[in-house]
């Protein structure tokens, strides 16, 4: 399962009761942060959640309401005792911001930095080779990408094939995890054993964009899109197309055109007070439409 926490859900500044965009995953208690805006921190705590076991950040762009909140992210796992290393992932110009971010925070561990490159990218968490993460860039005023987070779902594991082929139980576990054994002049391999892929976890979150094919075919089929909706109101487009940014309905209909089981929308202007209200209509749109807050939290499960 992976547990899912939109942190912070406003754009542009922080108002009271809305946090800068963040999002929090959790999966077999190791957490993914995507975004850090000014507030993570505090956002965090309130929902009661730790920073201490965060392996991956992952940043879209260097728009200060999306990393003004790092230092202060990285200075708690130092107050919490981390050691291990952190690896943040963003865009051209990372491993120049990282020495800078360091520089004003406390840091007890390694920081690792990697830069993405070309249209696409895609790497595993580390530790957790299931757990795929799909970078893509998105149409934003300035380099800026999404991420879907892909969860691998192995077949299930045939017992009655395993004792046809003679393979020892001892090795069994192994093959489960997809791992092949060599035991003298056998080699045994987890295709013996283990049944076809089942249906996994998606999920698929992008702020800082116009509506583009990118975010469409990447989000194709997510259990969950966490998406931009600068500005409920439709006669708000020349302002989203002049900012590069999505109204609720442009949000709406790429999920729908993706077919992804929900949506939350998030990122909202700071004009923004009336996003359950706006969130209602476009659900004419898109039904399974829900408007982000600061702790909405939510947990996916497998099939």
């Amino acid at each position: 399962m992976l547990e899912v926490t939109l942190l912070g859900c406003g754009g542009t500044m922080p108002l009271p009761g809305r946090w800068l965009t963040s999002l929090f995953l959790r999966y077999q208690g190791r957490n993914i942060l995507i975004d850090a805006g000014e507030g993570t921190q505090i956002a965090l705590k309130q929902a009661g959640l730790s920073s201490h076991r965060t392996d991956v950040i992952l940043l879209t762009h260097f728009h200060g309401d999306h990393v003004m909140g790092l230092p202060g992210f990285l200075t708690s796992m130092t107050v919490s005792g981390r050691k291990d290393p952190v690896l943040i992932v963003g865009p051209k110009g990372l491993l120049e911001l990282i020495p800078k971010i360091c520089a004003v925070a406390s840091i007890s561990y390694d920081v690792l930095g990697h830069e993405l490159e070309g249209e696409e990218e895609e790497f595993a968490m580390p530790g957790y080779p299931e757990v795929l993460i799909h970078a893509f860039k998105v149409d934003h005023s300035i380099e800026t990408w999404g991420y879907s987070v892909n969860i691998k779902r192995p077949g299930r594991f045939d017992a009655g094939r395993a004792r046809e082929a003679e393979i020892p139980v001892k090795y069994w576990k192994v093959l489960q995890k997809g791992e092949t054994v060599t035991d003298g002049d056998h080699t045994y391999t987890p295709d013996m054993v283990m049944g076809e892929e089942r249906k996994g976890l998606k999920l698929t979150y992008s702020t800082d964009t116009r509506p583009c094919r990118s975010l469409r075919e990447n989000a194709q089929g997510s259990d969950l899109l966490v998406c931009e909706g600068m500005y409920g109101e439709d006669e708000k487009l020349s302002a989203a197309l002049e900012n590069k940014h999505m109204t609720f309905s442009e949000a709406a209909q790429t999920a729908r055109d993706a077919q992804v089981k929900e949506l939350w929308l998030t990122h909202y202007s700071p004009a923004e007070q009336n996003a359950e209200i706006h969130a209602e209509r476009v659900r004419e749109i898109f039904a399974n439409t829900q408007a982000g807050f600061d702790g909405k939290h939510t947990v996916l499960t497998y099939e």
